[in-house]
């Protein structure tokens, strides 16, 4: 049956293409007008914009988005967000799940996009990870950020998590800024994202569900750079057991437990 299956699947991603390109023409001539407001009231403008498009989309390809909330969430509130990574479609799914002024840490390769490039350098502090000197200058421009009262996603595992773990190593970053600006984290879990979209390929793209899952606030107060280890560590372990809890499709047994049988 997969030779039948298959032509309806690229199709459907034709499709699913097609409308996020015409959407994003449709909202562009609103984003220039944002744009006009300014880097902090135009990018909060310019991230609204993004939500309509993401809604529209959403709904035109079949993809039914839920947000799942363990605990309450404020949305009045500055948080510096932490999600896991396994596919492109992370993006679509974030303006889905953060309904508040937001900010995201991305690579500055995808300025140079054309449209999207500009939406995408209102929307995020842009870095360029093989450079000491931005990855710098990028944290310097969060910590601005926050103090404009708006929050800040980042993915601490950097890049895909393309392994049969729950998660990949995370970095230092988003840990170290939340503790030097003390503003509490909250993990945020996306559990269909590469479900809907493989890694391996953007032709594995498929309707479906799509659920972010917010978990409890992780407060820093009083937390020092010397507890960045121990902070990171803390949210990886939620992330992983709550990964696990969820049965998230990516992870695979190891094969160590098998030994023995």
């Amino acid at each position: 049956m997969k030779f039948i299956f298959k032509p309806l699947q690229w199709l459907y991603c034709v499709y699913a293409f097609a409308l996020f390109i015409l959407l994003m023409l449709l909202i562009f001539p609103f984003v220039l007008l944002a744009s006009l407001f300014g880097i902090i009231r135009g990018g909060n403008m310019i991230y609204r914009l993004c939500m309509i498009w993401g809604d529209l989309w959403f709904l035109l390809i079949g993809i039914f988005h839920k947000n799942i909330y363990e605990t309450p969430h404020d949305k009045k509130r500055q948080f510096i967000f932490v999600a896991n990574h396994t596919s492109y479609l992370d993006a679509p799914v974030l303006v889905k799940t953060i309904r508040q002024p937001l900010r995201a840490l991305g690579k500055i390769e995808m300025k140079s996009v054309p449209l999207f490039g500009f939406i995408y350098s209102y929307a995020v502090v842009k870095v360029d990870r093989t450079s000491p000197e931005s990855r710098t200058r990028s944290v310097r421009n969060l910590r601005s950020v926050l103090q404009k009262g708006i929050s800040i996603i980042i993915f601490p595992e950097g890049t895909f998590n393309t392994t049969s773990h729950p998660l990949k190593d995370f970095y230092d970053g988003a840990f170290r800024v939340a503790v030097e600006t003390q503003t509490p984290i909250k993990p945020v879990l996306f559990l269909d994202a590469c479900n809907r979209m493989h890694y391996r390929s953007v032709f594995t793209f498929n309707p479906g569900r799509s659920r972010s899952v917010f978990l409890e606030e992780i407060a820093v107060n009083d937390l020092t750079i010397t507890d960045v280890g121990m902070l990171k560590q803390k949210v990886y372990d939620l992330m992983e057991r709550k990964l696990k809890d969820y049965k998230a499709s990516w992870i695979k047994p190891s094969p160590d437990l098998h030994k023995g049988e």
